[in-house]
């Protein structure tokens, strides 16, 4: 089918709470391929049923590395570093991603397990000391995360709370000026660590990546900048948001809670449940460029058009999921694309699953009467690009 001409306003509505915006259900029954505009950039095409999305996902006409330099559309006034990995193709993005591939596979995250395991443990001990009403947010999901991925580069001073503060600020604010300072802060950070590792050799993953660099003259040095910057502040705040998410879905619903308490073997499946369910951005996903015109099982999208994924809207297509706008802590199979799909495949999709599993048993084991400190219609949300709970007050 064409795709109406109507030119839609994206984001074309705010989730209230945990739910998304039947607008798009709307878009997804009648404009599968619809046309939008966002604040900045160019038109798109806004793909939201998930056999759709699976499919640009994978095929290799569209394009990242053709987003390069392009005025593309956004919510950001930020633009990506051109030589980050998720604005290559491959074989360029290949060799990036090779390199490292080997801390985020399963075994990889499995020996990184014990560590998450404590600092979780030091988290929980220091919330509970302080005694209740407590923030989840401050207290777990935003330090968790950056203490991992921070770990990983060998940043174990108090930098990594000044990173935690600017990827929140990249990825919430709503400031233009604001978005950019922080993203400008963050890069001269980098570019400081690298140079650290210049003088001091590490075995740490930054350590090996400058080693790939100087050494073996694999990575250029933009590569090296624009590689640190998205597992630094890739890896910090969908975790910190969907650590959130998990915790308040299971808090508002009794049944779930006293289900996952007397069976903690389903933490697994209802963590899959919540990034499924959870609505974590209403901005589109990475956007895209056709480099020749491609058929969609909805549509004909041309060459030079850029298009946006709607992953929560996929993520709801009742084509695949049923009673998709219920949470169902059971659902098998669960084919959701909240890590993406194909070459892109979210590279950390092993750790955030394993910190969010950690973090939820964690809670519930060492709380056994945590519970919502407030309604769960009070809770406030943030703003930008990436959604979730902005604080979580519990008691217990």
């Amino acid at each position: 089918m064409d795709v109406a001409a109507n030119i839609h306003r994206f984001p074309m509505a705010e989730p209230v709470g945990f739910a998304y915006p039947p607008c798009y259900r709307e878009l997804q029954e009648n404009e599968p391929l619809a046309r939008v505009r966002m604040a900045y950039g160019m038109e798109a095409r806004l793909i939201t049923r998930h056999a759709d999305v699976r499919a640009v996902l994978a095929d290799p006409r569209f394009s990242r590395a053709a987003t390069a330099g392009v005025d593309i559309p956004r919510s950001s006034p930020v633009m990506l570093h051109d030589a980050s990995i998720v604005t290559m193709d491959p074989p360029e993005h290949t060799r990036l991603r090779r390199m490292v591939a080997q801390a985020f596979t399963k075994r990889g995250v499995e020996a990184m397990r014990p560590r998450v395991v404590e600092s979780v443990a030091r988290l929980l001990d220091a919330m509970e000391e302080q005694g209740p009403p407590a923030d989840l947010v401050t207290a777990l999901a935003q330090p968790l995360p950056i203490l991992a991925i921070c770990a990983l580069f060998g940043v174990v001073d108090d930098r990594s709370d000044t990173f935690r503060e600017l990827a929140h600020t990249m990825f919430t604010g709503t400031e233009q000026t604001a978005v950019e300072s922080a993203f400008g802060e963050i890069m001269a950070m980098i570019t400081a660590l690298v140079a650290e590792r210049r003088r001091t050799a590490s075995e740490d993953l930054l350590g090996r990546l400058v080693s790939a660099c100087d050494d073996d003259d694999r990575l250029s040095e933009e590569e090296l900048v624009g590689l640190a910057l998205a597992l630094l502040v890739g890896g910090f705040e969908n975790s910190a948001q969907e650590i959130a998410n998990c915790a308040a879905l299971v808090l508002r619903s009794p049944d779930h809670l006293a289900e996952l308490r007397a069976r903690p073997d389903l933490v697994p499946s209802a963590v899959e449940e919540v990034l499924r369910f959870a609505p974590l951005s209403v901005t589109g996903g990475l956007v895209r460029i056709a480099v020749d015109d491609v058929e969609l099982g909805s549509g004909t999208i041309r060459k030079g058009e850029a298009v946006i994924i709607d992953t929560q809207s996929a993520n709801l297509d009742p084509a695949v999921f049923d009673d998709p706008t219920e949470m169902d802590i059971h659902r098998s199979p669960n084919p959701h694309l909240i890590f993406g799909h194909g070459a892109h495949r979210c590279i950390g999709a092993e750790l955030a699953r394993m910190e969010l599993q950690v973090s939820l048993g964690s809670l519930l084991q060492r709380f056994p009467r945590l519970a919502l400190a407030v309604p769960a219609e009070d809770i406030p949300f943030t703003g930008g690009m990436l959604r979730g709970p902005a604080c979580l007050p519990v008691t217990w």
